[in-house]
């Protein structure tokens, strides 16, 4: 059988009734696939048992990696109370002697503390007098001209009146107000974002030890495929050869190859047990057809099968192996859609477990229309959010891609399907912030009379 067979057809059967009798099984008599939660737990915690290497890296080069130890502060937060705003600072209660010719600027030296009955003009983000009251905001206060100062305060200054209540200790920023020296900032497994950045410099590092990302090598099965050209003679484009490399990279991998084989097992066994790479992704040949080759390969080498088919459409002829204690393989269905459901259903939590990431807190959101499910298995299917709701989209068959390129997630619907108003689980997609689905493939509630409306089919489905 192809793995068109297992991922499409029986996809397209299943949601309209049982199974043919006669039909070929795709894995031995007694096997079961894993549940879809149990699939992506296991790839979890298979990357979490892989030791992760760690390097130390310039501030400007750890952006977008992941922190391999926990960001201490090496420094109290503000280092010495500062002002928070542009204005006076002032010591003791008013009205205040100004005194003339001084401002307390940020990156100067401190100034002499402050005696009782006096003010000066201060910066934002400069250093505090000693014996300071308040910060008074300009617009906050009066001054007035003045003839007369006390011993210290320079003649010709004026005086300082508050135009409302002042209270101790007023827009001044504290010493160790956001943390001190010691206090744990972020946790390890926290991605480097600029922010944390920021942070980290604030907090006095000028370089952070980070998890070396995972190293992927990507071998895109097939002899039927083109890599430039319109299809031609029953030969088609590879799309994951161009789609899976960027993508592996959102997700944090350093993709060292995607290498184009053909049907070739032999080929594909030294591929696969001469590769230096942390992962290998491979895609096509994980079903039982005449030219799968990934399951004899697998054997031939040893590999210990964690994660052999999962229930969930499209995708389910996916596979997980373990290589070697610190190698694994991830088996794509050749599908396009299917093969994403397969990456994000294991190459992701195990390419977070191997770069020490934290997994993200799951979110659901409630569904617009409805969305038929497979009798037995979760289905992943691309939505758009709209109006605090996601929307199923058209062009979600096995191996389509229309649907997914509007998307900016994949719903979770559960085996039986979900009604309008049902909460689902969304998986984030990598370019979730720039995603914007066109009207066209989005659809909205008709208003045309129900006589005249033109039929939709339900959402999901393996449409053409």
């Amino acid at each position: 059988m192809t793995e068109q067979d297992v991922d499409g057809v029986d996809e397209a059967l299943a949601l309209v009734g049982p199974p043919p009798a006669g039909r070929a099984a795709s894995h031995p008599p007694g096997h079961r696939d894993t549940p879809w939660e149990r699939a992506r737990a296991t790839a979890a915690r298979a990357g979490r048992a892989t030791a992760a290497r760690t390097r130390r890296v310039a501030l400007g080069q750890a952006v977008g990696q992941v922190l391999a130890e926990p960001l201490t502060a090496l420094t109290d937060l503000p280092p010495f109370d500062t002002s928070a705003m542009d204005g006076w600072a002032v010591a003791g209660p008013g009205p205040w002697e100004i005194r003339a010719g001084d401002s307390v600027l940020a990156g100067h030296a401190e100034l002499p503390a402050l005696p009782d009955g006096v003010a000066v003009r201060i910066a934002t983000g400069a250093r505090v007098p000693a014996e300071t009251t308040a910060v008074i905001r300009f617009e906050h206060a009066r001054a007035e001209p003045g003839r007369a100062g006390r011993p210290g305060v320079d003649q010709g200054g004026g005086h300082l009146h508050a135009r409302r209540e002042v209270v101790p200790g007023q827009d001044i920023r504290p010493r160790g107000q956001e943390c001190r020296t010691g206090d744990e900032l972020v946790p390890a497994g926290t991605a480097v974002t600029p922010a944390v950045l920021g942070l980290a410099a604030a907090a006095g590092y000028d370089e952070l030890t980070v998890v070396e990302p995972p190293r992927v090598e990507v071998l895109v099965l097939g002899d039927e495929l083109l890599t430039s050209g319109v299809p031609h003679d029953g030969l088609i484009r590879d799309a994951l050869g161009p789609m899976l490399g960027p993508w592996l990279r959102a997700l944090g991998a350093e993709v060292t190859a995607v290498r184009r084989m053909g049907d070739d097992a032999e080929a594909l066994r030294r591929a696969v047990t001469g590769s230096g790479a942390d992962l290998v992704v491979t895609t096509g040949g994980t079903a039982a057809g005449p030219v799968d080759h990934v399951h004899p390969v697998l054997r031939a080498a040893g590999a210990d099968l964690l994660v052999d088919g999962v229930r969930v459409r499209p995708g389910h002829p996916m596979l997980l192996a373990r290589l070697t204690a610190s190698r694994h393989l991830v088996g794509l269905p050749g599908n396009p859609l299917a093969a994403v459901s397969g990456l994000l259903t294991l190459a992701e939590p195990l390419l977070r477990g191997l770069a020490g990431r934290r997994a993200p807190e799951p979110y659901r959101a409630p569904l617009r229309d409805a969305v038929q499910g497979h009798p037995d298995d979760t289905r992943l299917v691309p939505v758009v959010h709209r109006a605090g709701r996601v929307v199923p989209l058209h062009f979600a068959g096995p191996a389509m891609l229309r649907g997914l390129a509007a998307a900016d997630g994949l719903a979770v619907v559960p085996p039986g399907g979900a009604r309008p108003g049902d909460e689902v689980e969304v998986l984030d997609l990598p370019w979730t912030a720039f995603a914007a689905a066109p009207p066209a493939l989005a659809p909205r509630p008709s208003d045309t009379p129900a006589s005249t409306a033109r039929p939709t089919p339900a959402q999901g489905r393996c449409f053409t």
